[in-house]
């Protein structure tokens, strides 16, 4: 008779452990990790400190966002965006160490070069057949030095030009990173109020989309269809079924892999505003494109 107290009090305890637990943000604690990561990465600290400036003041942005209790959408973009200024200064750090590399192995093709010279001086003294034989050993070695000058150069431009698109990207498309991967919302002025049929006005936010399937072949996306409340629930899944189908057809027509792409429809579910008011239902009215992350 004497156990029940003791099971109730636990039961107490945990609970109030539990309380008193902090709320988590997955989105924003990745976000430090991968800056606390890079903050301790001496190649980082030294190549790239105003990239890590930018990070570290995005980061700043969305803890501020987080103890301000603002909405979870919001403090999950802020950490996304402080996690690509991370990347931002990885892959600068990246670059500018391998721009390094380009410069010493343009030292050692100069010394290479020397060598070379002084080689041919010391073999005219020689046979000419010793001489002809050096001359050919001496040729490969140069040419391997200028082959890794140039490769070395070419991988820095393909780095710099990773950081130029990164940063192009998050601009145009205004993706938001979520738990299903990076969202971009397509709001109902794409299609003519209850038609499913895309509007002359949807052709940039198409082309944007399919640029980037093109530059990031590796990526795929499922492309959801949502509605209001207006009208009955079979009626709001089929239009929404027709819209999310009629964006994929869309990118397919712009040279996106039909492979890379599925649909699937929602109805009136999962509303984002309130369905009581003009604006809300506007809101609701909407095509998700969900690109998944890449692993």
């Amino acid at each position: 008779m004497r156990v029940l107290p003791f099971v109730v009090l636990a039961m107490a305890a945990a609970l109030t452990a539990c309380a008193s637990a902090p709320e988590r943000n997955s989105a924003l604690d990745g976000a430090r990790s991968r800056h606390a990561t890079a903050q301790s990465d001496p190649q980082v600290a030294t190549l790239a400190p105003e990239e890590m400036q930018r990070a570290s003041e995005a980061l700043r942005v969305a803890d501020v966002a987080w103890n301000a209790k603002e909405p979870t959408t919001t403090v999950d973009h802020l950490a996304y965006l402080a996690s690509q200024r991370v990347t931002i200064a990885q892959e600068t750090a990246s670059s500018r160490a391998a721009r390094s590399v380009t410069d010493g192995a343009a030292a050692e093709r100069d010394k290479v070069r020397l060598a070379l010279r002084t080689r041919e001086a010391d073999a005219a003294q020689q046979q000419l057949v010793v001489s002809q034989r050096s001359e050919e050993q001496k040729t490969a070695e140069l040419a391997r030095a200028e082959a890794a000058a140039v490769t070395e150069q070419a991988r820095t431009q393909q780095s710099q030009a990773r950081v130029a698109d990164l940063e192009s990207e998050l601009r145009a498309l205004n993706a938001k990173q979520t738990d299903r991967g990076m969202v971009v919302t397509l709001g109902d002025v794409l299609f003519d109020s209850g038609q499913s049929r895309l509007s002359s006005g949807s052709a940039l936010n198409m082309a944007k989309l399919a640029d980037f399937f093109k530059r990031y072949p590796e990526r795929s996306a499922t492309i959801e269809g949502y509605t209001d409340s207006i009208g009955g629930d079979d009626a709001n899944q089929l239009l929404s079924e027709r819209r999310a189908s009629a964006v994929m057809t869309a990118l397919v027509s712009r040279g996106v892999k039909p492979d890379r792409l599925s649909t699937r429809a929602h109805g009136s579910q999962m509303p984002v505003a309130d369905n009581a008011t003009a604006a809300g239902r506007q809101m609701n009215r909407r095509v998700e494109v969900v690109i998944a992350d890449q692993q």
